[in-house]
């Protein structure tokens, strides 16, 4: 029988090469996921949603796979991977499994036999194309279509003297989904998953299954590669909802799993309601990314982090529109940042001069939003972006890519601050649990250099401060899940109050008799406030006052909880 136990959950990503090491190989591993359960535990969590761990080259850190019924050896075994579902279910924690259906790793025995020659069986389990000629005579790609990880989506094989399509590294061919056997496996694997114990996938790149076959050039503007970043030609496609509405039939509708879509390549609320709208018959709920670059760190190379400000209309605006675009029609969940984004503390917060101010304060919006919240591993206690100043200390197969295009145009220090501030490996930094060396993450040397503050900023140095960040996300959790207020903060209505108040985020939850109000300063400055009314109880403030009026002076960053 289906629960829709995901609606009161509260869930926690990790990224597991960079959570905790067991064995000193400096690379994170499902036994340190088993070690870590009962901080997870305490934490409050109901769900982990752990990044890939399949067998992998790790061209792109898991998510190029080579074997999608076995564990890499640098993460554990299979046994391990039982053992930690298991042990997490005796803590009543569910383990969500990072599924990856667009595309596999080029050592993928199917992409092997797939490049092998042009008669294979599965040669059509991939998308191949014949190559074009320029008016010279010179070989080119099928379209001038872009890939996210730079230039030409297309991939010249020697072997076969075709291209194939790779949206993403040169190392992971896109599979063909058009393919019904190839659909077949892809749900048979994922079949073999829930029965082994996993209680739901995030779906990576689902927003991209279906392609463009006219393979026609891209009327768009043509960027520094002389490509077309048109994503609509590989994004939100028509066939799309065919593959997702057979992969429910197959898979989903037979388990009380949970099923969250990872939606980008330009998705609205209109389509989002077609992956997870209540009659959908695709998934529960979608990431979308609209809210998560308000503060213009792009293009920002020539601004210190001080003149960077966050757009606060903005970010209300977005949030709203897709909490309303969603009312009635499909379950949300909200996260601030992913195993593919800045640190939300670094984008939003204030990590030099209000650390645990702004990240309690962030911690406050996102667990009293409606929906089911995300929390990504080391947000709860306020990790940081890297502070790297040599090229070499990055670890992301993107950067490394933008690093030799961008180079050509830019100072390696416009390039190394526009890296700190957008790369992926911000997110990817090992956990820092205590101040003792690599940040307690391993004994040996890590995959990836931590970050510099691990010594200010860690897990046993806040779990000791009843004021830290870590135990506010504590305490707003048991906020959100137990008592009174539970109901309202996850079902409740959300209004926006003060919407053009370029400050402030302002809202209220309601729901029967209960009405909770936000109050949540963005700024790093006093702003005086006038409240609609005056509450009768302070469920949550940052900065731990009693007593609170009607007209209140907002302290830096300072967030409050009240009930009217």
């Amino acid at each position: 029988m289906k629960t829709q136990w995901w609606k009161n959950a509260v869930g926690y990503q990790i990224y597991p090469r960079s959570f905790k090491d067991t064995n000193a190989d400096g690379i994170g591993d499902l036994r340190g996921i088993i070690e870590k359960l009962d901080y997870i535990q305490d934490l409050g969590v109901d769900c982990v949603w752990i990044c890939p761990f399949y067998r992998s080259p790790m061209d792109d850190n898991g998510y190029d796979v080579s074997d999608f019924y076995d564990v890499d050896p640098l993460f554990g075994t299979l046994d391990d991977a039982k053992e930690l579902i298991a042990k997490a279910h005796q803590k009543g924690i569910r383990i969500i499994l990072d599924l990856v259906l667009n595309h596999t790793s080029d050592e993928h025995p199917w992409f092997m036999e797939s490049r092998s020659s042009l008669d294979n069986p599965k040669r059509d389990w991939y998308i191949w194309q014949k190559p074009r000629q320029d008016e010279k005579g010179k070989r080119i790609p099928p379209t001038n279509w872009a890939s996210f990880f730079e230039g030409s989506c297309w991939n010249y094989d020697e072997t076969s003297g075709e291209y194939y399509l790779k949206i993403f590294s040169d190392k992971m061919p896109d599979l063909n989904w058009a393919n019904p056997d190839l659909r077949k496996e892809m749900y048979a694997m994922s079949r073999w998953w829930l029965d082994l114990g996993v209680d739901g996938f995030r779906v990576d790149a689902v927003a991209h299954l279906s392609k463009d076959t006219s393979f026609t050039d891209s009327e768009m503007k043509l960027n520094h590669d002389g490509v077309a970043p048109d994503w609509s030609k590989f994004s939100n496609r028509p066939e799309l909802f065919e593959y997702l509405h057979e992969f429910h039939d197959e898979v989903l509708k037979h388990y009380d799993c949970l099923s969250v879509g990872e939606v980008g390549g330009g998705a609205n609320v209109k389509a989002a309601t077609r992956y997870a709208g209540y009659h959908a018959k695709a998934f529960n709920m979608v990431f979308n990314f609209d809210h998560c670059w308000k503060n213009g760190a792009f293009g920002s190379e020539d601004k210190t982090d001080d003149e960077l400000t966050v757009n606060v209309l903005d970010l209300k605006e977005t949030m709203d529109r897709w909490i309303q675009g969603m009312k009635g029609k499909g379950w949300i969940p909200h996260y601030w940042l992913n195993h593919d984004h800045p640190r939300v503390m670094s984008q939003y917060g204030n990590p030099r001069k209000f650390h645990r101010a702004s990240g309690c304060m962030l911690g406050t919006v996102l667990l009293t939003l409606p929906g089911t919240p995300f929390i990504y591993n080391g947000e709860e206690i306020g990790m940081t972006n890297v502070d790297y100043t040599d090229i070499n200390d990055f670890n992301d197969v993107w950067v490394k890519n933008y690093y030799e295009k961008a180079i050509k145009r830019q100072s390696p220090e416009q390039i190394l601050t526009h890296l700190r501030r957008t790369s992926r490996d911000n997110a990817r930094t090992p956990m820092q649990w205590d101040d003792s060396a690599s940040a307690g993450f391993t004994t040996g040397k890590p995959h990836q250099k931590p970050v510099g503050n691990y010594k200010e900023i860690n897990v046993k140095q806040q779990s000791e401060d009843p004021s830290s960040i870590l135990n506010a996300y504590k305490h707003l959790i048991r906020l959100r899940k137990h008592g009174h207020l539970h109901s309202v903060l996850v079902n409740g209505d959300f209004k926006l109050i003060s919407p053009k108040n370029k400050d402030l985020f302002v809202f209220e939850r309601k729901k029967d008799d209960v009405t909770v109000l936000v109050v949540a300063n963005f700024r790093a400055h006093e702003i005086r406030y006038k409240l609609p009314y005056l509450p009768k109880a302070i469920h949550y403030d940052n900065y731990g006052l009693a007593e609170i009026s009607k007209e209140i002076v907002l302290l830096p960053y300072q967030a409050l909880v009240l009930e009217k």
